[in-house]
């Protein structure tokens, strides 16, 4: 079943691909009469991203859990998870997509009403992700004032396979060149990214290894961890140091 359910996206994203994709979302976006420049349009594409990164992970979960035999409990339960409102019979666009994400009560994927997806994750409860994931939309907006932009959007970054992680270093590239351009267009904040070839050195030189634990306090985008991760992986010689990793 969930092997179905990602069938869209049976082929890794190339890093072409992944810069023509945001490349056309932004495009996109300035149509909108909502968003008024990069500081508007990147925290919207940042959660929408989010989500699909999120259900593409709790997809693999699912597919792990079915090869174990064990049961699986999603974090992000239907019909809030993005393959509920994004393809099928019951996806959603106009105003009733924007009813959807912005309302605290909308009619939901599926015609039942209920909370809208925003106040639903917002009203998460429990300890990990579920804290973590009501934490994180506590703050998020939908700015989008077009549900049909704002569709167009949602299916442009449903294109896109986050189980690849070369797919996910290209994005934190990408990822990083927006907000210096958004930091650029605001002024200098102070924000500055390391460069990956410096990242690489200096992870090389620390030379992490397997079982040690690793911290970023002031992780930005994540690109420390991310490289520290590769290095690890070259360590890894078993399925149980994979796991542990």
């Amino acid at each position: 079943m969930a092997r179905t359910q990602r069938s869209k996206t049976e082929h890794p994203t190339t890093a072409q691909q992944l810069s023509s994709i945001i490349k056309s979302c932004r495009d996109t976006m300035r149509k909108d009469k909502g968003l008024n420049g990069d500081l508007d349009r990147l925290p919207m594409l940042t959660w929408i991203m989010f989500l699909k990164f999120f259900d593409d992970l709790e997809t693999e979960r699912e597919v792990e859990a079915q090869v174990a035999g064990i049961p699986f409990s999603p974090i992000i339960e239907a019909p809030y998870r993005w393959r509920n409102y994004v393809g099928g019979l019951h996806s959603l666009t106009g105003d009733e997509l924007l009813a959807f994400i912005n309302n605290d009560e909308a009619i939901r994927p599926g015609g039942t009403r209920g909370l809208g997806l925003f106040a639903y994750l917002r009203s998460l409860e429990g300890n990990g992700q579920r804290e973590v994931l009501a934490r994180v939309f506590q703050g998020v907006q939908n700015r989008f004032t077009s549900g049909y932009l704002l569709r167009d959007v949602i299916d442009k970054i449903g294109s896109i396979d986050f189980t690849s992680s070369e797919g996910i270093h290209t994005l934190s590239h990408l990822y990083e060149s927006m907000l210096r351009e958004m930091r650029d267009a605001a002024g200098d904040s102070g924000e500055f990214y390391t460069p990956r070839p410096v990242i690489r050195f200096m992870v090389k030189v620390t030379d992490p290894r397997l079982g040690e634990v690793i911290l970023d306090p002031a992780c930005g985008t994540g690109g420390f961890l991310v490289e520290s991760f590769e290095h690890l992986a070259k360590q890894v010689h078993s399925v149980e140091q994979r796991r542990f990793l």
